[in-house]
């Protein structure tokens, strides 16, 4: 038998995961939303029911909504018969966001190799720190990619959650 819900514990473990998520340098309200759509027993809540649930203004959801559309964490979708839109975390959100982020290592790296071309080489200790650095992103690059595939792998042994 499934155990019975607190929302007063539910809502308790929504405001610790936005503040550790913010605490990483993910922003706040994008995070309480965040932690609010993962929580909800529904397919996807309009604005106002997730203010609801914070305790804030539909207004000061919108932003945060925004943000996580663009990162690819929830999925936008219009509510029939109504000028609201509905946001819900599509499956695999973690998955699919990883991927869209996917070339951020490789871009970062690209910006550090100009580095190295600026200050000449890699024989000057600012060159050693650029190489250095742009190495590790493009290490980053592979290994994120192999995590990624080594996760839809594991994710399929393990069927449907």
């Amino acid at each position: 038998m499934a155990q019975e819900r607190d929302e007063q514990v539910v809502s308790r473990f929504v405001e610790h995961f936005a503040m550790t998520m913010n605490d990483l340098g993910f922003p706040r309200m994008p995070a309480r939303v965040l932690g609010a759509l993962t929580v909800a027993d529904e397919p996807g809540l309009t604005a106002g029911e997730i203010g609801e649930r914070l305790g804030v203004s539909p207004a000061a959801i919108s932003g945060a909504v925004r943000y996580l559309v663009q990162v690819g964490l929830v999925a936008r979708e219009p509510v029939p018969g109504s000028r609201s839109d509905r946001y819900r975390l599509p499956n695999q959100a973690w998955y699919l966001a990883s991927q869209q982020k996917g070339g951020t290592y490789k871009r970062i790296a690209e910006v550090v190799q100009e580095g190295v071309d600026a200050v000449g080489d890699d024989a000057s200790p600012s060159g050693q720190r650029l190489v250095e650095m742009r190495d590790f992103f493009l290490f980053m690059q592979d290994a994120v990619g192999e995590l990624l595939a080594k996760w839809d792998e594991a994710r399929q042994e393990r069927g449907p959650a």
